[in-house]
């Protein structure tokens, strides 16, 4: 009897060690395994934030994401290493990723759409956007907002999945670093063509004539209320368009009242402050 109870005990203890010997080998692969799809995940994050130009703060931002997710992971391969049945694995993440969803709806789409932006880059930091009734130049990119600074001075933010849902305009020419900003001005159909024309041939001779193109026109309608013509402003600084647009309001409406004698003024189509 003594001889079997000792043949016994050894068999458990080497079934024992045998559990814990895979156990410690499952654990280093699930470690190892880990460790590679971090380093490769952040090395990747790296790349793409370095060819995109995006802000450290943002970048930051996403490589922490990318670690949470491999945290994640190897937290659901320690239960399951640990003796949690599959079904109760899935349960427990059905439930923590309904618990979560329900609780950070908003966050979570402002956070895909922010990496969404930042990967596609439809506007960078310094470009000139219009997004619904907001215009101004884009002060800050973040995976969650957005902020642009307005021609009152004014910084409005905007949550980065409402930006998804808007339409938006970047005044950027493509592949070019010069802004193209359209200025829509309605006048009398009093004044003849020919003299309006001559007259905003002059005024933008007079104050565009040392930005980066010379402004130039087209006339896009004509109704009883007037002639409307869309005047481009070229800049190379998204900045100057707060200034030269009421200048060029402002100087073509004088030219128009010294033409006039007084009479009608231009109507203006354009944002306000928000």
């Amino acid at each position: 009897m003594a001889g079997v109870s000792l043949i016994k005990m050894r068999f458990e203890v080497s079934v024992m060690v045998e559990d814990y010997l895979v156990y410690a080998f499952w654990l280093t692969v699930i470690s190892a395994a880990a460790l590679l799809a971090e380093r490769f995940i952040t090395r990747w994050l790296k790349g793409v934030i370095r060819r995109n130009e995006i802000p450290r703060n943002v970048g930051n931002g996403m490589i922490l994401t990318g670690r949470l997710i491999v945290l994640i992971g190897v937290v659901f391969a320690l239960m399951r290493l640990g003796g949690l049945p599959s079904e109760a694995v899935v349960s427990v993440s059905a439930v923590i990723g309904a618990a979560v969803g329900f609780a950070s709806t908003r966050t979570i789409g402002n956070l895909m759409a922010g990496i969404f932006l930042l990967v596609t880059r439809p506007f960078r930091v310094g470009d000139y956007i219009r997004i619904d009734t907001v215009e101004g130049v884009v002060s800050e990119v973040t995976i969650n907002y957005v902020k642009i600074t307005t021609a009152c001075g004014n910084t409005v933010s905007i949550s980065t999945q409402n930006m998804l849902d808007k339409s938006m305009i970047n005044y950027r020419l493509t592949d070019s670093n010069i802004f193209c900003y359209p200025l829509r001005l309605t006048f009398d159909n009093s004044i003849p063509l020919l003299e309006l024309e001559k007259l905003l041939e002059k005024v933008l001779a007079e104050n565009t004539a040392k930005l980066p193109r010379k402004a130039d026109y087209i006339q896009t309608g004509i109704d009883t209320s007037g002639r409307t013509f869309e005047i481009r402003i070229y800049v190379e600084k998204a900045e100057e368009i707060f200034t030269l647009v009421p200048k060029l309001t402002r100087e073509i409406a004088r030219a128009v009242e010294e033409l006039k004698g007084g009479g009608a003024y231009s109507k203006t189509f354009g944002g306000g402050c928000a």
